[in-house]
């Protein structure tokens, strides 16, 4: 299926989802609130570490809270769009739900993803843009134009390549039933890219630059925005790294999906 039918598509779905969504629209404003409040523990955690440590190893609360917040914005933006394969991680495809999308002549993939909208993400989505506009504001930091179509092409690269962590992890579902132990454990790691990597030692820094690449989604080029990065770490090595593992983990899908057995068998 072409790229332009996906486009056409994906507004029904999103449509569909939306009238879903107000139907429990208490659910929906709880869900918002509560990732509000669980960024807001974050930075308060930040906080109380810089209360005993006012320098951690070359960077200045600030400095942290924009990394941190950064990270945030495009696993807001993952969580929105690709929550679903949390759900198939889990039970959806023991449960033979996959027959049902193959059944139609459209990406089994892109059904998944497009099936879901999980507007929770949303909240952990704008609670990084305050922090990093708030973070930048009191550094003075002020990024030209470059710099920022660097600080976009850098959250889009991240949050295609924290979909391709999770769909990584989720296609072992295809042999072992459920996964999401499996995606739960990975997606973990992104905790560590909360702060500088450069306070871990070079085996984790390796880990979280090449294994599982959530340094690559938020330290790098928020380091580089910050003036402590070069444009590769900042710009190429998101871009290399959301081609290849995302690419990767596309091709590890649709192997997995030839190894299908259905509901039945």
């Amino acid at each position: 299926m072409g790229l332009k039918k996906c486009i056409r598509l994906y507004p029904h779905y999103l449509a569909q989802n939306f009238k879903s969504l107000m139907e429990y629209r208490i659910d929906f404003f709880i869900g918002l609130v509560g990732f509000f409040f669980l960024q807001t523990c974050g930075v308060v955690f930040i906080k109380l570490v810089f209360n005993s440590i006012p320098n951690l190893k070359g960077w200045e609360f600030y400095e942290v809270l924009f990394i941190y917040g950064f990270a945030q914005i495009p696993r807001g933006l993952d969580h929105v769009f690709t929550d679903n394969l949390w759900l198939y991680a889990g039970w959806k495809i023991e449960k033979g739900e996959m027959d049902r999308l193959l059944t139609r002549p459209v990406n089994p993939l892109f059904q998944l993803i497009a099936e879901r909208f999980q507007p929770d993400g949303l909240g952990e989505f704008l609670i990084g843009v305050i922090l990093s506009v708030w973070a930048a504001v009191r550094l003075g930091l002020h990024l030209n134009a470059g710099e920022w179509a660097v600080a976009l092409a850098a959250v889009f690269c991240g949050a295609a390549i924290i979909t391709g962590i999770k769909l990584f992890y989720t296609t072992f579902a295809f042999w072992v039933k459920r996964s999401q132990s499996y995606v739960y454990t990975a997606y973990n790691f992104n905790e560590f890219c909360y702060y500088p990597i450069t306070i871990y030692n070079r085996a984790v820094q390796f880990f979280l630059t090449f294994v599982v690449p959530f340094a690559v989604t938020s330290y790098f080029p928020a380091a580089y925005l910050l003036g402590k990065g070069n444009l590769f770490q900042g710009l190429f090595l998101p871009v290399i790294i959301a081609v290849v593992f995302t690419g990767g983990a596309y091709l590890f899908w649709k192997k997995g999906l030839a190894h299908y057995e259905s509901a039945g068998s």
